[in-house]
């Protein structure tokens, strides 16, 4: 046996990586195999995936990636400050609720709401973040500027501060009509409001609320908080009279897509979850090692996961785990995983990978996984409780994007759980 090999197997063996045995092929490479439990056993029932891998694996990413997140506040209030049946022409009812934690009024959290009009009875939903306010999302004047530090700048914020340029700035990314005209309520929080993503300083925002989760190896990460701001907005999608909140899909883009993941996977009231570019730390196996790696994460973005996260800097092709574990806790929730052929940092194919790495977990719960032995072809989605398509073009939201997602809705959220087809 070459020299070579022989220490490569050696530092398998001490560090304890993962043997063989525990490991799945995906596109050609072993990765740590998602139905096989920490101690070797393989989990071949659907009692044995709820009862002991699943929780094993939320319990494994809490420690060692996101970090420790808080429940549901004892105290959580919802104020609905702004309530107009005959938005939008009369298309829609715009709704705009501030949302308070544990009593705090100096960390707010604001919802913008739109529900169809056309539709009688109580209507699915989209919840997702937005990057620039929620007034970017429409040019609808009645919707409230934000006074406070805004985290990007351009689109209308200067000096990190929204002007009145940034109504409807980011419309791009949000065909509320669209939405609307099939049926769909869409409700949105600035993301800001719920973390500021400084990379430094924890003094604002909702982590700033639970100091005991800060001090700690696992302590309560910046993408953990922003999945734990979608739950607290589907807590108030709960109340609405108007909402059917057994039909709600959890959607983001880039690293909101990765908070909207960890979402899905971790709150199982999401109906459906879909994870748009989401690349590292995202849907995008870091096994597949181009694009955005470990260390970056860590180095750059070192609010994003907890501090157990750094112990895998420079790891990424031997990790004892990867992201199809994170997609497979959705299941067997439908998740739909999308790329863009130009947006090469967040690695397209690694990200279809990912999504299909899930399929034996969706198989073992009796559905149709994701329905494709191979990355597809540019601007071909490929359709089943996992679904994937790889756009042309480069890192955004598209109305392409859209299309897809209210399409998948359609067969998800319209007829819950249907047959698959």
């Amino acid at each position: 046996m070459k020299r070579s090999v022989l220490l490569f197997l050696i530092f398998i063996c001490a560090s304890g990586i993962r043997t063989y045995a525990q490991q799945q092929l995906i596109n050609g490479k072993l990765v740590p195999a998602v139905l096989r439990m920490k101690n070797g056993d393989s989990v071949t029932t659907i009692k044995q995936w709820e009862e002991k891998r699943r929780p094993e694996l939320i319990d494994f990413f809490r420690k060692e990636m996101y970090g420790q997140s808080p429940g549901k506040p004892t105290q959580l209030t919802f104020k609905v400050f702004d309530s107009d049946k005959k938005a939008l022409g009369g298309k829609a009812t715009r709704k705009q609720i501030a949302v308070y934690f544990e009593g705090n009024k100096d960390v707010e959290m604001g919802i913008l709401l739109y529900i169809p009009n056309q539709v009688k009875h109580k209507v699915p939903a989209f919840v997702s973040l937005n990057f620039f306010g929620n007034q970017s999302v429409h040019p609808d004047t009645s919707i409230k500027l934000p006074t406070g530090r805004m985290v990007l700048e351009g689109q209308g914020v200067v000096n990190h501060l929204a002007t009145a340029a940034s109504r409807g700035s980011d419309t791009a990314r949000w065909p509320i009509e669209m939405i609307l005209d099939k049926g769909y309520a869409i409700a949105t929080v600035y993301y800001g409001d719920i973390d500021p993503d400084n990379r430094t300083e924890i003094t604002t925002g909702v982590r700033s609320l639970y100091p005991d989760l800060q001090n700690r190896a696992d302590n309560f990460g910046t993408i953990a908080a922003w999945a734990w701001g979608l739950s607290r907005a589907m807590d108030y999608l709960e109340t609405d009279k108007r909402i059917d909140s057994k039909r709600i899909a959890v959607l983001g883009l880039s690293r909101l897509g990765k908070a909207a993941l960890w979402a899905g996977a971790t709150d199982e009231r999401f109906t459906l979850t879909i994870s748009n570019e989401s690349g590292a730390g995202g849907a995008k196996l870091f096994h597949s090692i181009a694009g955005e790696s470990i260390r970056k994460l860590c180095t750059k973005f070192p609010n994003w996961y907890c501090r157990n996260f750094n112990k895998y800097i420079d790891r990424d092709d031997v990790l004892p785990f990867d992201q199809h574990m994170v997609i497979s806790l959705v299941a067997p929730r439908p998740v739909y995983i999308a790329s863009a052929s130009e947006d090469l940092n967040s690695n397209p194919e690694g990200e279809f990978w990912g999504a299909k790495g899930a399929d034996p977990v969706y198989r073992l719960l009796n559905t149709n996984g994701l329905p494709a032995a191979s990355w597809p072809a540019i601007n071909t989605p490929i359709t089943g409780r996992i679904a994937y398509h790889n756009r042309s073009g480069k890192h955004d939201i598209t109305n392409y994007d859209w299309i897809q997602f209210l399409n998948f809705a359609d067969r998800y959220l319209k007829d819950q759980y249907p047959v698959d087809r």
